[in-house]
């Protein structure tokens, strides 16, 4: 148990924002849902932007080896990528899920406050122009931009993720043998660190959320 909790340490404290970000970008690409939304690395990465902006502005100003300054700009470019492709992936996947999101109080609650706030308004959106060049024109039982007519018992109209969609994930530390087969029959699966596998979404959901394997 000693040597476990040293390696999830050593493995913790070599791992850099940049890395994390990778992570959160490559797992938020893969998951068929929506993901938790990671505030503190993203505010951590946009302050580690304007800094290493503003050491650049300083080394061209003291007119420094222009090969230093590439390679400041070089870091800059690559974490700004990561960064605006996590939050382009997570506004993709409002956009396609926002009624599912907002019905759903857990996912609901893994946007963040700037998300919540454009989900809330790609809904008004639609809805107004779904109303105004197609439901209005309907019989007024097919006018519900949830639900196919007003006998559906569910919201049958709106799109949700696929959580039973076979994704290739990777084990960042032994797991054990696990049950990672939804069929009822017990078949635990023996994880090794750095393995990979094809595994129904949801049947390895919680080990995604708890850090314990990663998308790829």
């Amino acid at each position: 148990m000693e040597s476990e909790g040293t390696d999830d340490y050593e493995t913790l404290i070599s791992t850099t924002d940049a890395d994390l970000l990778k992570r959160s970008w490559r797992n938020e690409k893969a998951a068929p849902e929506i993901l938790q939304f990671q505030s503190s690395l993203v505010q951590r990465s946009r302050e580690q932007i304007q800094l290493m902006e503003e050491t650049v502005e300083e080394l061209v100003a003291n007119d420094e080896d222009p090969l230093t300054v590439s390679l400041y700009q070089m870091d800059i470019d690559r974490t700004l990528f990561l960064l605006r492709s996590y939050l382009r992936t997570r506004l993709q996947k409002i956009e396609k899920f926002m009624f599912h999101i907002q019905k759903t109080e857990d996912l609901w609650a893994r946007l963040s406050r700037q998300e919540q706030k454009f989900a809330k308004q790609s809904i008004a959106d639609l809805k107004t122009h779904l109303e105004q060049s197609v439901l209005s024109k309907l019989p007024d039982r097919y006018q519900s931009h949830l639900k196919q007519s007003v006998i559906s018992e569910e919201a049958d109209m709106v799109p949700e993720p696929k959580l039973d969609a076979f994704v290739i994930c990777r084990t960042r530390k032994f797991l054990g043998a696990l049950p990672v087969d939804d069929s009822g029959e017990e078949n635990p699966l023996d994880m090794y660190a750095g393995d990979i596998y094809a595994l129904r979404y949801k049947s390895i959901k919680p080990l995604i959320e708890s850090g314990q394997l990663d998308l790829v």
